[in-house]
């Protein structure tokens, strides 16, 4: 079937005469002609636009087989196989009836879809029920739903129908149809909900008479949406079935009173259609609607014994008398609303014409590269105002909605835990959501948790000879001192250094956050004071060019501190510092780690300020004793010196196996330190002993007899050995707390607060500056002018134009109608 050319509404072009009610005279079937004919202009255009105004208007619902379809055929005049297609199951139909006594065949027209216009007359009746039916269809299978409360627009005009506009929704249904969703009533019931739900709709509510009041299943439906049935008109069809069950007068007068269940204001209207669904003629149509009316009446006065009430029931008995009330109603409801119409319509015009104004400002802003710049330079700097401003300690927008609990924010950067760490670690305030300077902190403490939980791990035996007999064959008095220094540095760069690069991408994580936080901050400010920072609406291209920009920052902060604090880890690692022989350590191994690891548990500790329900979670409880594993192998192991679990493995590594020299062997030589360090030289073989006087007068070598060579740990010196090895690891235990403790605390602390922090307030516009603005105005335009985008503001305002026209003539229209009130 060809698709109609779209055409507007001739209103003016066809000549209108009186309403169907002869009652009224010349001049009031003019205006209520004038007001019938604009607030179907109105209704068009507000379907077209997706206006919410408030027009006056009839919905006609009920059950699928009670009758709707035949009552709008016969307000129609004219019947066109509506209730083959089922037309009124899936989608609403708006009919805009309108009487025009120079149509004698009607003329139908159905409106476009997302437009105000018409598409050319429609007259065969086939041709209406295909069009209805075909755009059912295809909206359905675009939307992927079973129904659509999105309306067709039919406008009738017809010398035999009524001014009239009545919405037709799909009928009620118990159950679905073969291949419908299940929820296909449940879908529909809500849908007519909605629909009937507005206060200025008159609800048409049919019924078919043989259906008792007391079970009715739909009339509860529609006192949920009109308790009192106020703005409810109730039909009951197919009144000619139950009327022959009447033969007394007091039984069809109860009956028509409906007493006891619609209340005693509420008059239901009594209407019987012809049944002969044969194809005949329009008239023949039009004279059988006639005649059934006249039966009915007929039956009531002359069928039953007494008659019944004319004077109460006779307006309520018939087609023609719903028919004419219905149109009457509409009328005087229309009059009732024009007023209010008329308000609300100036202010849409204003409205519009203020979107209007700022579309043409925002197409003229499109070639003016100053105003972009300016505009896009206010926006960037109000957003870098509100970043630093968060930082500082804001809770606008709202925590909860904006916030991110710890959980959230590994679970999120895609970071997880702690590199080497194995427990949980739990900072103060971590089920709390925070953001911000807030947030910063809460990792900056997380940090230190997972940094005083590591210790220095255990080392094999071979690992301390291999580096403490270098250190002995290279002279100096300081060998053991050395070898455990350099055993606590090997291992604070192998487990801290995954530490400090996780940090700081935990905290650009934080960070990288803000700015949705301080987009959405901006644009309540903007909304709280009605100012714009520049009106950047609309801009995608810019805002993600911005969006873009703000993350390179992010992420080059990142960097630049991941290269600070490996530069301090690398200072306090190095063999020239002087770390590990400040006067903490001058004191002898005898002093355990254990009192630097409970002293930097409490300088850890010192940073909770738990804020949550739970109370202060320890962060004893994070760093208790544990299995440290190293970030580059996946072995566990267990630091010494830490705990039952500890000493128990250092006890089995300083089991040794005695072994008695044979005479005539080579005598190997167990290697002693100065009695300050290990006690007193172990000798084996002939008791001979060369000291070598050092700076510092520690004998720290023995001279091996009959060509011995220098080894740790053999022979009958096995005891004193293991000793010697427990020392050394004691003392690489409190080189590595102390190195860890300078580098979290005198170091990386400060370093990422003015890594991070200090270039967020100071530096953050500038950058977004050089790398949004600094650049020429054919690359700065590619930002605001993409392919196509002329054409889509250019679009936008076409149809906006388009709507500030047609809501202009509604007004005028509506301002002539008030005048004839």
């Amino acid at each position: 079937m060809a698709t109609p050319t779209a055409t507007k509404t001739p209103a003016d072009k066809s000549k209108r005469s009186q309403p169907h009610h002869h009652s009224h005279d010349s001049s009031s079937s003019s205006s209520s002609l004038s007001r019938f004919e604009a607030y179907n202009r109105l209704q068009a255009a507000a379907v077209a636009f997706g206006e919410k105004l408030p027009i006056p208007e009839i919905v006609a619902l009920g059950g699928q087989s009670d009758g709707k379809s035949s009552l709008l055929e016969a307000l129609l005049g004219f019947r066109f196989n509506v209730r083959e297609v089922e037309m009124g199951t899936r989608r609403p139909l708006i009919l805009q009836m309108v009487h025009d006594p120079s149509a004698h065949e009607p003329r139908c027209r159905f409106q476009e879809e997302d437009s105000e216009e018409y598409g050319s007359p429609v007259v065969s009746a086939s041709t209406i029920a295909d069009i209805i039916k075909s755009r059912t269809e295809a909206l359905l299978k675009k939307t992927k739903t079973s129904v659509s409360p999105k309306p067709i627009v039919m406008r009738a005009e017809f010398a035999h129908c009524p001014n009239l506009t009545i919405i037709d929704t799909p009928g009620f249904v118990l159950k679905a149809k073969k291949g419908e969703p299940e929820n296909t009533p449940e879908e529909i019931l809500s849908m007519v909900k909605s629909l009937a739900s507005p206060p200025h709709r008159i609800l048409l509510f049919l019924q078919q008479s043989s259906v008792e009041w007391c079970s009715s299943l739909w009339l509860d439906a529609i006192r949920e949406i009109d308790p009192t049935f106020r703005r409810t008109v109730i039909v009951v069809s197919k009144f000619d079935n139950r009327l022959k069950e009447f033969s007394d007068r007091w039984e069809v007068d109860r009956y028509l009173s409906a007493s006891g269940y619609l209340g005693d204001n509420t008059r239901p209207f009594f209407v019987a259609l012809p049944k002969d669904r044969n194809t005949i003629s329009n008239d023949e149509f039009r004279r059988q609607i006639s005649q059934v009316d006249a039966e009915v009446l007929r039956h009531l006065n002359d069928g039953i014994k007494g008659g019944y009430d004319e004077e109460k029931f006779r307006p309520y008995i018939g087609f023609s008398s719903l028919r004419e009330y219905l149109e009457s109603e509409l009328q005087k409801r229309y009059k009732e609303a024009a007023p209010a119409t008329l308000a609300l319509l100036e202010q849409r015009c204003s409205e519009v014409n203020i979107e209007l104004a700022r579309m043409d400002s925002k197409i003229q802003a499109t070639s003016d590269v100053a105003h972009l710049r300016r505009s896009a330079m206010m926006h960037a700097a109000s957003i870098s105002n509100h970043v630093g401003v968060l930082i500082d300690g804001a809770a606008d927008p709202a925590p909860e909605q904006w916030g991110k609990t710890t959980e959230e924010e590994r679970s999120e950067s895609g970071i997880g835990s702690w590199p080497g760490v194995t427990v949980d670690i739990k900072p103060a305030n971590a089920i709390l959501r925070l953001y911000g300077g807030a947030a910063f902190e809460r990792v900056m403490h997380e940090f230190r948790c997972a940094a005083y939980s590591i210790e220095c791990p255990p080392v094999s035996r071979e690992k301390v000879a291999n580096i403490l007999l270098a250190h002995a064959g290279r002279g100096g008095g300081r060998g053991v001192t050395e070898a455990a220094a350099e055993i606590a540095r090997t291992a604070a760069r192998s487990w801290l250094a995954p530490l400090l690069d996780t940090a700081c991408d935990r905290l650009a994580f934080v960070l990288g956050n803000l700015f949705d936080i301080a987009l959405e901050r901006n644009i309540s400010r903007e909304s709280e004071y009605g100012r714009k920072t520049g009106n950047m609406d609309g801009y995608v291209g810019f805002h993600a060019a911005l969006r873009h920009a703000y993350n390179r920052f992010i992420k080059d902060l990142a960097k630049q501190c991941k290269q600070l604090v490996r530069h301090h880890l690398d200072s306090v690692t190095s063999p020239y510092s002087q770390v590990c022989y400040e006067n903490d350590f001058q004191g002898g191994f005898s002093s355990s780690a254990t009192s630097y690891y409970k002293h930097n548990q409490a300088s850890a500790a010192s940073f909770c300020l738990e804020l949550s329900d739970g109370g202060q979670e320890s962060c004893d409880a994070t760093m208790k004793d544990q299995e440290n594993i190293n970030p580059g192998k996946n072995v566990q192991q267990t630091t010494p010196g830490k705990g039952t679990e500890a000493r128990e493995a250092l006890r089995e590594c300083q089991l040794t196996v005695p072994e008695t020299p044979s005479p005539d062997q080579p005598c190997e030589v167990v290697y002693a330190g100065v009695k300050k360090e290990l006690g007193n030289c172990i000798e084996v073989g002939p008791r001979k002993r060369i000291a070598r006087m050092t700076g510092n007068r520690n004998t720290e070598q023995l001279k091996v007899h009959n060509g011995g060579s220098l080894l740790f740990g053999n022979g009958d010196s096995g005891s004193r050995s293991s000793s010697a090895y427990s020392e050394i690891c004691s003392s690489a235990a409190q080189h590595f707390a102390r190195i860890r403790e300078v580098l979290v605390e005198r170091g990386v602390t400060s370093t990422l607060n003015s890594g991070f922090l200090t270039p967020c307030r100071d530096r953050l516009v500038v950058a977004l500056g050089l790398d949004l603005f600094a650049v020429n105005d054919d690359k700065f335009m590619d930002m605001f002018v993409a392919p196509g985008a002329i054409d889509v503001l250019q679009n936008e305002r076409q149809s906006l134009q388009k709507r500030q026209k047609i809501l202009q003539s509604c007004l005028n229209e509506f301002k002539n109608v008030a005048r004839a009130l």
